[in-house]
């Protein structure tokens, strides 16, 4: 029980801060704020993705990894969300929303996955002893089911086509694309996996009777949502205070630093997978997570946008556009080459180095090449792969 709770109760005490401020109405410097309810955030993601792997033992199906994936990136939902509806009053807080959602998107796939790949790659080869065999034949193989995934990803990108050509994101977008998550989520519950291997503390989690094990995960569930929800706001109105204290741009901040915040334990999450010998679990589960944030988060913007005393659609500047475009442009490409279920070495390499491009020449001329770089790539993979395409656009919609 020691070895069970002390790891809960050092994350709650990180935590304690954020809550102290918040209902102490004490002031402190922004940057304080950025650290101490930044930790409250990144301390509540974790426990909730300890409790998230254990509760896998209480949800069969493909329903399981679906829901590990969004209680990962609950906090990077409320962050997000906290954007959008402070938009609807000020309009000055509009780019932010989508600085947000494009960069933790770009993120998670530009470097989320190759990561995956080159742990497992690295991993595999200090086992074989630096055979030279392991370049040429490595790669990860994901299950038949995560073509689903890829299939939700497709549609996904083909309806955020609309942002780019509009200039906005309207709220009809919105509830189609969070539609789409809940039917996605109902295709994956159809899937049968296999029983969980928990490993460190979501195995001691596990290894409680099945209702005490229940009753903590609630409470954990509980307080860590309850905490992200006091830490969100504070948290990113800080972060802007910051980078104008500083002298740094609040638009990078927003794009990079509150998504590395966010999803610090998601990825640890994957990364520990990897280091197990199961890459392509961890794999699984970022897909997932892409597949969520491409069309559950990026729907909820023009709605919280509305509930914030916004209109019905939420406005894009050409920057904006930009990065709409950029990330759809990484999304095909992303797809293009999982298609045969594999992600090898050069892929990875190739996925990794593009993503940094974006952010080593941050110039409006550069990132709007790569996003052509990225559709002239993907075309002709698209087209010689067209098989594999046609089985991923039917697999939501065929009965598993």
């Amino acid at each position: 029980m020691r070895k069970l709770i002390a790891p809960f109760a050092l994350n709650i005490a990180l935590t304690i801060p954020a809550l102290v401020i918040s209902f102490g109405g004490f002031e402190v410097s922004p940057l304080l704020k950025v650290l101490f309810y930044g930790l409250a955030v990144v301390a509540s993601a974790f426990m909730l993705g300890w409790i998230s792997e254990a509760a896998e033992l209480d949800l069969r199906g493909g329903l399981a990894i679906g829901l590990l994936a969004v209680i990962n990136i609950l906090p990077e939902y409320v962050v997000d969300f906290y954007f959008a509806f402070a938009a609807g009053k000020n309009p000055a807080m509009e780019h932010y929303a989508s600085a947000n959602l494009t960069g933790a998107n770009r993120l998670l796939l530009g470097f989320g996955w190759p990561i995956i790949a080159l742990m497992g790659f690295l991993a595999l080869r200090s086992r074989k002893a630096g055979s030279s065999e392991v370049s040429v034949k490595y790669g990860i193989k994901l299950g038949q089911e995560s073509r689903v995934d890829l299939g939700f990803l497709i549609i996904a990108s083909v309806l955020a086509f609309l942002v780019p050509l509009t200039g906005r994101i309207d709220w009809y977008l919105g509830v189609v694309l969070i539609l789409l998550f809940v039917f996605y989520l109902i295709k994956v519950s159809d899937q049968d996996k296999e029983e969980p291997e928990l490993e460190g503390i979501p195995a001691l989690v596990g290894a409680l009777p099945k209702w005490k094990r229940r009753t903590f995960l609630l409470v954990i569930a509980l307080y860590a949502a309850f905490a992200i929800f006091i830490s969100a706001s504070p948290f990113a109105d800080s972060l802007v205070e910051s980078g104008r204290l500083l002298g740094i741009n609040e638009f990078v901040l927003v794009q990079w630093v509150a998504p590395i915040a966010t999803e610090a334990p998601e990825f640890i999450v994957a990364f520990m997978f990897a280091l197990r010998g199961k890459p392509s679990i961890g794999l699984a589960v970022l897909v997932s997570s892409k597949v969520n944030q491409w069309t559950a988060l990026a729907g909820s913007l023009p709605i919280a946008f509305a509930m914030g005393g916004g209109s019905g659609s939420l406005p894009m500047d050409s920057i904006q556009i930009e990065e709409f475009l950029l990330t759809i442009g990484q999304t095909v490409f992303g797809v293009a080459l999982l298609l045969t279920l594999r992600l090898g070495f050069r892929a990875s390499v190739l996925l990794m180095v593009l993503f940094v491009s974006t952010i080593v020449f941050p110039t409006p001329e550069v990132r709007i090449w790569i996003s052509y770089l990225y559709f002239a790539i993907s075309i002709p993979l698209l087209i010689w792969r067209r098989r594999e395409l046609w089985l991923t656009i039917k697999a939501p919609f065929v009965k598993a």
